[in-house]
């Protein structure tokens, strides 16, 4: 559990520097879009962010205006997801 601190930190940086919006289409959705150019940074970071916590589903695809990042959880997950979209809010309204 000591990783997730580092985590926390890193996605605040990806978000930071790459989020261009985000929305939040279900209580269990999270959608953002990054800039391409994160993209490795935005996949790396979900795959060792879904080894610790399972039940993190990321999808991604790439448009014209960015990566698009899904983030979804359980019904019983929404609180920790609710983090992560008040840490994308945040950085976005730092911007």
């Amino acid at each position: 559990m000591a990783e997730r601190p580092a985590r926390e930190t890193e996605f605040e940086a990806l978000f930071a520097a790459a989020l261009r919006t985000v929305t939040r289409p279900e209580p269990t959705r999270l959608h953002l879009v990054l800039a391409n150019a994160y993209r490795d940074t935005a996949r790396e970071l979900a795959g060792r962010e879904r080894e610790c916590c399972s039940f993190f589903v990321f999808s991604f695809a790439s448009h014209d205006d960015g990566l698009h990042l899904d983030v979804t959880v359980p019904a019983r997950h929404t609180p920790i997801l609710d983090e992560l979209a008040g840490r994308a809010a945040s950085a976005l309204a730092k911007g």
